[in-house]
């Protein structure tokens, strides 16, 4: 079936570059719309705004806006949550791994060895 459709279109595309034409239907037949469902269409509902004309109203907002907006706000959500988690814990760890401690124990394979870091 497939085969059969390949060889009718390439045999109508033979046909349509083979016939002798003026330059007027030349150029009338590059004018013809051959786009099919591709172009705009009729719009059903309001027309879709951006959402900075709108911002109160997400059901009016372009499909491209709203996803842009809903992501940022899952963004900010999940960064706010994280910072307020873990808000204390940055301290302690800069002042734990502080490179000038008095001293710090390293274990190697010849028993625990004490060294000073700042001296």
């Amino acid at each position: 079936m497939a085969a059969c459709t390949l060889a009718a279109r390439q045999a109508a595309n033979l046909l349509r570059l083979s016939s002798p034409k003026s330059a007027s239907t030349a150029q009338a037949a590059s004018l013809v719309h051959r786009r099919g469902l591709a172009g705009g269409g009729d719009h059903h509902g309001p027309p879709k705004v951006n959402f900075w004309q709108d911002p109160l109203n997400p059901s009016k907002w372009k499909e491209e806006h709203f996803v842009i907006v809903s992501l940022t706000g899952w963004g900010l959500l999940l960064y706010g949550g994280y910072k307020y988690f873990t808000k204390g814990k940055k301290d302690n760890e800069e002042e734990a791994f502080s490179p000038c401690r008095k001293s710090e124990n390293h274990r190697t394979n010849f028993g625990t060895v004490s060294k000073s870091l700042c001296q």
